[in-house]
């Protein structure tokens, strides 16, 4: 299937939103807790939270369109780190990323990660990092084929939850 890329504009909030819910959900349901999935989701993937990064000059948020009817399919997030390594100057972390199954194989995936790169770049950044849950092997393989390497891990809370993530880095 055909597929738009495009930096999201402050009206793409509710789009981002609901593919932000939809993504996580779809990825993590069987693995994670229901209740834990629907309470991260209420705070983390709100219309509100897109919003605040749309507002952040200091972020890059990307939406992937499908390219009949431009319904939302996946979308990237790049802000200042909030990882509990060392930050240098000129990181950015990769603060989300994300296709509907659907589309995985369909090189939106690739491209969203080339544009998310390509666009920290040009924004004068360094270094790209992105926390990661641990046991995503199907994510981890993608974030190793794109160039990260291990550099720390962390606990995140996923509703009452806390998982092990483990911490990638790539110079840009």
């Amino acid at each position: 299937m055909d597929f738009t890329l495009r930096r999201a504009a402050a009206d793409d909030a509710a789009a981002l939103a609901l593919v932000g819910g939809a993504t996580f959900l779809d990825t993590f349901a069987g693995i994670l807790g229901g209740l834990d999935i629907v309470a991260h989701c209420a705070a983390n993937n709100s219309e509100a939270v897109f919003a605040r990064w749309l507002a952040d000059a200091g972020s890059i948020v990307l939406l992937a369109e499908a390219a009949t009817r431009a319904a939302p399919i996946g979308y990237a997030v790049l802000t200042a780190p909030d990882l509990p390594i060392a930050i240098e100057l000129g990181d950015v972390e990769l603060k989300r990323i994300y296709t509907l199954s659907r589309f995985h194989g369909s090189g939106l995936g690739k491209a969203l990660m080339r544009q998310a790169l390509a666009d920290a770049g040009q924004a004068g950044h360094s270094r790209a990092l992105l926390g990661v849950y641990g046991q995503n092997a199907r994510a981890r393989a993608f974030y190793e084929r794109h160039g990260f390497v291990l550099a720390g891990e962390r606990s995140f809370r996923v509703g009452a939850t806390t998982h092990q993530d483990v911490i990638y880095a790539r110079m840009l």
